[in-house]
């Protein structure tokens, strides 16, 4: 699959903000065998004073920039052409969870993608006892694809989707306790569990591309960014992508734009402002299939 996407985060201030530090973390990045870049750009207005991009510890784009001059509003602009072939999904030759800490110890490595990162708590999906209680209920499934994959349906199934009970700031145990919440809660929760049951288990951010109605036209801006779970099963079968939101695992309308131990990691937008009083953001996605 080939997608055209379309990102805007505008941000209107209470008043001047006389300066400002972000670091973004927008851009879609290529992936051997997942997915790849053809063209991509990011532009900012106002044009900040300074302008950095760098690839961070997890290999995701991000550019670091600074205002200096009083500005009253910021726009962050990013399109690209994305191709997407994901492998189909073979056989399950994961191990159990009780073998797979033979294999985790046996990774002789600290490269970004190696599971130790993935075991220990985070900022927002912290190992919480009764997320691990939760979890093990699926450990009767054997496999550790067959666990993920079981855990990934009963949050589909036992949380509600609610895009008012939880901000950007909720953790793990907050989410769960609510039993609902965003993509970002839910990947959380099913972040916690699997490591709390020791299974490493990583944070991904994108897009999805969703799919309008039968008879009705897709609308601009109606979608938006996105996450799910990443986890590692096995020397054999390494990392697999599970969508709790969908109950499904990521396929090709899944695009990647960064991966982390949780949102923090990979947050859109980071920084800080020299000001007074609040400010009101929007957020607008379009992911449209070519060719």
């Amino acid at each position: 699959m080939h997608y055209d996407i379309r990102l805007t985060l505008h941000y209107d201030y209470d008043g001047w903000a006389g300066g400002g530090r972000h670091q973004v973390r927008v851009m879609p990045q290529t992936i051997p065998g997942v997915q790849r870049v053809i063209a991509a750009s990011l532009s900012f207005s106002p044009e900040p004073a300074e302008r950095s991009d760098f690839s961070d510890f997890f290999g995701n784009h991000a550019a670091s920039i600074a205002y200096r001059e009083a500005h009253e509003t910021l726009d962050v602009k990013m399109s690209a052409r994305i191709a997407v072939k994901r492998p189909e999904p073979g056989l399950d030759v994961s191990p159990t969870v009780p073998a797979l800490g033979d294999e985790i110890r046996q990774v002789l490595s600290l490269a970004p993608d190696a599971p130790h990162h993935f075991l220990a708590s985070s900022d927002h999906a912290g190992i919480d006892p009764a997320i691990t209680a939760y979890a093990a209920e699926s450990l009767a499934l054997g496999s550790v694809l067959g666990v993920a994959d079981h855990l990934c349906h009963r949050l589909h199934d036992e949380f509600a989707y609610d895009n008012e009970a939880t901000t950007v700031a909720t953790h793990a145990a907050d989410a769960f306790r609510l039993k609902r919440g965003v993509c970002q809660d839910f990947s959380h929760v099913l972040i916690a569990g699997l490591r709390g049951i020791g299974i490493p288990a990583g944070y991904v951010s994108g897009f999805l591309r969703t799919i309008p109605p039968e008879g009705k036209e897709r609308l601009e801006g109606a979608d938006a960014m996105h996450a799910w779970v990443k986890v590692w099963c096995g020397r054999e079968m390494g990392w697999q992508e599970f969508d709790p939101t969908n109950a499904m695992r990521a396929g090709n309308d899944h695009i990647t734009v960064g991966h982390g131990r949780d949102y923090s990691d990979v947050a859109p937008i980071v920084g800080r402002l020299k000001m007074t009083g609040g400010q009101v953001g929007e957020q607008s996605v379009d992911v449209v299939p070519v060719g």
